[in-house]
C-alpha cells in the first residue's frame, strides 16, 4: 500500500454517542460507501463532547462485525489511562476473531480528561514513560504466549495469550506526535496514526504534518523498517475535510503526497464538532472513494 502510486484508502469514524440501534446503519453505511475502514473512540469522557453519552468501543466493534463483512474496524485510539495492556489485547484478540481478521488496535498516549476521572494527576512525562512501557508489553501480548514483565507501571506474570490471532498479529497502529513517541511507533507498530495538532490555517497544519512525516520516515529508516502505512486523521485540522467534496478532495490529495497511506474522517454530526451533512459524505463516496481519485 505505501508504494508510490498506490491507492489512498479512507476511514470514518462514528462518534461512539448513539445507541446501537441508531448507530447500526452507521456502520452498515459505511462498507456500502465503500470506505476501508471504520473506527470508534475509546473515553470514558470524551472531552470533544462531555456531556454527550459515550458507549464502550469493544462491544460497539463487536456488534459492528455482525452487520458488516469487508470493512476494516477499529479503535481510534484506546491508552493507558484506563486500560492494562494484558486487558486490552484479550479485547483485541476477542474482536479479531469475531470480525474475521479485521480488527485495527489503535493506541495512544490518551488525553487528560479520562485520566482526571479516575483520579490522577501525572505529568505529561510521566504519561509519555507509562505509554512507551504500555506499548512494548502490548507488543509482545500480540506475539508471544507465557509473558512475564515487570515494569513501572504494569506486571504480568505468565501471560497466556491463546488463542492465536486470526492473522499473524493483530495490526498495531500507534498514534503519536511527539519525537518519542513517533520513534516508538517506528520501532513497534505496524502503522502510525497522527493527528497533526498544530496550525491555525490549514496550510500551516499541512507543514506541521510533512514534518511529523519526515520525521517518521526518519525514525523508520534509523529502525531500519520500511512500508509501514500511515493513517492521518483529517478532522484535527481547522477545517472539517467533509465540509464540501471540493475539501476532502483538496485534504485526502496533499496527504496522499506526503506519503499518507490512509486518511481518516468523521461521521457528519447536525452540530460541533464535525458538523455536516450525510449528503455530503455520499457524494464524497460516489466522487473520491469509489471512484479511486
Amino acid at each position: 500500500m505505501s508504494a508510490e502510486g498506490a491507492r489512498l484508502r479512507h476511514g470514518i469514524v462514528v462518534v461512539p454517542e448513539h445507541r446501537w440501534a441508531t448507530a447500526r446503519p452507521r456502520w452498515v453505511a459505511a462498507e456500502e460507501l465503500g470506505f476501508d475502514h471504520a473506527w470508534t473512540y475509546d473515553h470514558l469522557v470524551w472531552g470533544g463532547l462531555p456531556d454527550s453519552p459515550v458507549f464502550a468501543f469493544a462491544p460497539t466493534l463487536a456488534l459492528a462485525s455482525t452487520v458488516t463483512s469487508t470493512i476494516g474496524l477499529g479503535v481510534f485510539v484506546a491508552s493507558p489511562n484506563f486500560r492494562h495492556p494484558y486487558v486490552l489485547a484479550r479485547d483485541a484478540l476477542t474482536l479479531d476473531d469475531a470480525s474475521g481478521g479485521r480488527f485495527l488496535l489503535g493506541i495512544g498516549a490518551g488525553g487528560d480528561l479520562d485520566s482526571r476521572i479516575l483520579g490522577e494527576d501525572r505529568p505529561l512525562r510521566e504519561r509519555v514513560d507509562r505509554f512507551h512501557e504500555f506499548t512494548g508489553l502490548l507488543d509482545r501480548l500480540l506475539r508471544e504466549d507465557h509473558v512475564d514483565h515487570q515494569g513501572s507501571h504494569y506486571a504480568t506474570r505468565d501471560a497466556r495469550t491463546l488463542p492465536e490471532p486470526v492473522r499473524d498479529r493483530v495490526p498495531l497502529v500507534v498514534a503519536a506526535n511527539g519525537p518519542r513517541s513517533v520513534a516508538l511507533a517506528a520501532r513497534l507498530g505496524d502503522a502510525w496514526a497522527t493527528y497533526g495538532g498544530k496550525g491555525d490555517t490549514l496550510d500551516a497544519w499541512f507543514t506541521h504534518v510533512a514534518e511529523l512525516s519526515t520525521r517518521f520516515e526518519d525514525a523508520c529508516t534509523g529502525e531500519g523498517r520500511s512500508g509501514l502505512d500511515r493513517y492521518l486523521l483529517l478532522d484535527s485540522s481547522p477545517r472539517y475535510a467533509l465540509e464540501s467534496v471540493g475539501l476532502y478532495t483538496e485534504m485526502s490529495g496533499r496527504a496522499a503526497e506526503l506519503g499518507f497511506t490512509d486518511v481518516v474522517t468523521h461521521w457528519p454530526r447536525p452540530d460541533s464538532p464535525y458538523r455536516g451533512t450525510e449528503d455530503v459524505l455520499e457524494r464524497v463516496a460516489a466522487d473520491v472513494i469509489t471512484s479511486g481519485s
